[in-house]
């Protein structure tokens, strides 16, 4: 790509992230998005989705230390700009092609993803078996559950 990300081209993983200052990461999220569209409309997926979590994503990345503390994600689609900070920024033009990066969290591709989804409102029930996992082998991992106001009235959730 010739588009020239300054921060965002410093960053492969969330450790990375977790180096810049508060101040910046506005400028961050703006050059996230812009790749998003840039990379996005090179191939297919789902633009609305992981643009309406951008920042959400960048907030959760750098107070929690993953892939220690877990993310699971709901709606695969939001997980783009997570996809992005876990180390497939340079494949994401490849989304949704023969051979690329898978459209959703897929815990074949990426540590950082805990959960295999699509739309399936567990996000949930699986966060919470992962906290009392965790709990009952003193872990002090931390779990978090993204899931969005579409999800919240289907499934287990």
């Amino acid at each position: 790509m010739t588009q020239q990300y300054p921060l965002l081209d410093k960053i492969n993983l969330p450790a990375d992230l977790r180096r810049l200052s508060r101040s910046q990461l506005p400028d961050l999220c703006a050059e996230i998005r812009q790749f998003l569209l840039t990379s996005v409309s090179q191939s297919s997926g789902h633009l609305a989705s992981g643009l309406g979590t951008v920042e959400l994503t960048v907030a959760l990345h750098y107070i929690y230390h993953t892939p220690e503390d877990k993310l699971v994600w709901d709606v695969g689609h939001q997980a783009y700009p997570h996809k992005i900070l876990t180390g497939r920024k340079q494949q994401l033009q490849s989304i949704r092609q023969k051979d690329g990066l898978h459209p959703f969290p897929w815990r074949e591709e990426s540590e950082y993803d805990v959960l295999s989804v699509g739309h399936s409102s567990t996000s949930i029930s699986a966060a919470l078996g992962l906290a009392v996992a965790a709990q009952r082998q003193s872990l002090r991992q931390k779990v978090v559950s993204i899931i969005g106001d579409g999800a919240m009235t289907a499934g287990m959730a």
